[in-house]
């Protein structure tokens, strides 16, 4: 393995999203005002599409691409949906969501207080994907969080 190789590989985490968008220019510039992304870089085709771009939230890199119909590379936009969900964890979830509003994002579920201690909200992109941004308040073990999660059911 090359020395660039192995710098390249040491930053990346174990499992990094690959987020397939229409118009990345536009996703990129989106989530770094939405969530404060730093891109890293990218590589863009004589046309202007972009093959591939890198940017990380917080410490975690996620990879990007302009759709490529001929590769099955399609976006949640043209699949009609995405099941997946990505989570960030943030200081201030209150200005977090006020953030990814501002930024574009449309509201899926209001700031509210979770039983495993975090509060939490869900926006989403407008490119397709969904996004959890809370914020750790309670600082639970997993112990507590299975008390409170069996005490949901006890009034059911």
């Amino acid at each position: 393995m090359s020395q660039n190789s192995t710098a390249k590989a040491a930053s990346m985490n174990a499992v990094s999203a690959y987020l397939i968008v229409k118009d990345a220019k536009k996703a990129l510039a989106f989530y770094e005002k939405a969530f404060a992304a730093e891109e890293q870089f990218r590589l863009v085709d004589p046309n202007g599409v972009v093959g591939h771009a890198e940017f990380k939230i917080g410490n975690t890199l996620l990879q990007l691409a302009d759709e490529h119909p001929d590769f099955g590379a399609l976006s949640p936009v043209s699949i009609g949906g995405c099941p997946v969900k990505f989570t960030v964890e943030v200081d201030d979830v209150e200005a977090a969501f006020q953030r990814a509003v501002d930024a574009g994002a449309e509201p899926m579920r209001k700031i509210e207080k979770q039983f495993y201690g975090y509060l939490s909200c869900m926006v989403a992109d407008p490119f397709g994907y969904s996004w959890l941004l809370q914020q750790n308040v309670d600082h639970l073990t997993g112990e507590e969080m299975q008390g409170r999660w069996a005490a949901t059911f006890d009034g059911a």
